[in-house]
């Protein structure tokens, strides 16, 4: 199963894709090929990530490898078993989100500190007695 961030780099990688073949018909001829996908795409530029050993890339090089995965026809497309992408982009929460994310925040901080109490509480407590005083008591 895909996680979010690697959804979010598929439907980014189709927007892309999508908005070059609009725009030139070249591409388009390439990109509705019988024998290519999306999901072999995006296996063949995790497999060309992979290979490099670079953490980063720019958006325009992973574009890139898209394009080519579409227009070369003798590509070996390697399985991927990476199972999390990391998508740089901005996530736009509901107000309902950001409320649950404050309430599930408060609700933690508030359990940790329940914690620490308790903790506190079954530790023996240690007086510190002056002998001086201890005998003064006890004479």
């Amino acid at each position: 199963m895909a996680n979010k961030g690697t959804d979010a780099f598929k439907r980014k990688i189709k927007k892309e894709l999508d908005l070059r073949a609009f725009k030139n018909p070249l591409f388009e001829k390439d990109y509705i090929k019988e024998n290519k996908n999306l999901d072999n795409c995006i296996d063949y530029i995790i497999g060309e990530v992979q290979s490099s050993g670079s953490n980063g890339f720019e958006d325009d090089e992973i574009y890139g490898m898209a394009v080519h995965y579409y227009t070369e026809n003798d590509l070996k497309v390697k399985k991927s078993n990476l199972e999390k992408v990391v998508v740089n982009h901005t996530v736009k929460l509901t107000a309902e989100e950001i409320q649950q994310a404050k309430n599930e925040a408060r609700e933690q901080v508030i359990q940790e500190e329940k914690e620490k109490m308790r903790g506190d509480n079954k530790k023996p407590v240690k007086k510190e007695t002056d002998s001086k005083d201890a005998k003064t008591l006890f004479e």
